[in-house]
């Protein structure tokens, strides 16, 4: 039997009804023949999961799980139900591990999910069914495949409004970080949200800001001596040229 993930809801089911209420550890009440016999939850699990397992025994715990579990009042401690899931959940590991391994899915997700598919069965449920486990099981794992298979054709795209928006977002001027080196860039009247009110215009020749761009770029790469030495005096001759593309551009 394999142990769930410790921060998944399996293991917080799992913990929840081992540990109790206030202190009680919940039981269920078997009729085998004539005979009435309680069962802890690891015992009703060694029933259900356990090597040489008793087909009626079995059918048994199933129905009377289901039928204290239906029968909960709608402000109850939800208990019953817990315990139907919690005797789910080893049925459920094989699929789980399989999706994990084929598909591209969170698991704490995934077991979200089969709990969902666990209760959804859970209310339409015949407890006089013998195959009562084994329908309630099943539908868990539909929707476990069913909710893997819709997310991995999903593709995540951008919050375009939430980017706009914080693109668009002007701190104040206390608020802007202030930098040692460079420009800054002082407007009157003060920039609107819904754009600049007056052209900009730099008076700087295209040589000097395409210097101070290679400039850059070299110091970035490691190579300003190169770069430095390589520069072009206006009295000297042309021995090469250095041509800056954009990275998308084939050479």
């Amino acid at each position: 039997m394999t142990s769930s993930d410790v921060t998944g809801v399996f293991a917080l089911i799992d913990r929840r009804l081992l540990e109790g209420h206030g202190g009680v550890r919940p039981s269920l009440a078997v009729s085998v023949g004539r005979r009435m016999v309680r069962l802890s939850p690891e015992e009703t699990r060694t029933v259900l999961y356990g090597p040489g397992r008793n087909e009626a025994l079995r059918a048994a715990v199933w129905r009377q799980a289901v039928t204290e579990a239906l029968r909960e009042p709608g402000g109850g401690d939800g208990v019953g139900r817990l315990l139907v899931v919690w005797l789910a959940i080893p049925g459920l590991y094989r699929n789980l591990h399989r999706i994990l391994r084929r598909l591209s899915v969170e698991r704490a997700d995934l077991e979200a999910e089969a709990v969902l598919g666990v209760l959804a069965a859970l209310d339409v449920a015949d407890p006089g069914n013998p195959d009562t486990g084994s329908h309630v099981i099943k539908q868990a794992v539909n929707r476990m495949w069913a909710y893997a298979n819709r997310i991995s054709r999903e593709v995540p795209v951008v919050d375009v409004a939430a980017f706009a928006d914080a693109r668009n977002a002007t701190a104040p001027p206390e608020e802007q970080p202030r930098s040692t080196d460079g420009w800054e860039l002082h407007l009157t009247p003060p920039p609107r949200c819904d754009g600049l009110a007056a052209t900009l215009r730099f008076a700087e020749s295209h040589t000097r800001r395409e210097g101070e761009r290679l400039g850059a770029l070299a110091h970035c790469a490691g190579l300003p001596d190169l770069v430095f030495r390589a520069r072009r005096h206006e009295e000297a001759d042309l021995i090469g040229t250095l041509v800056l593309r954009p990275r998308e551009v084939r050479r």
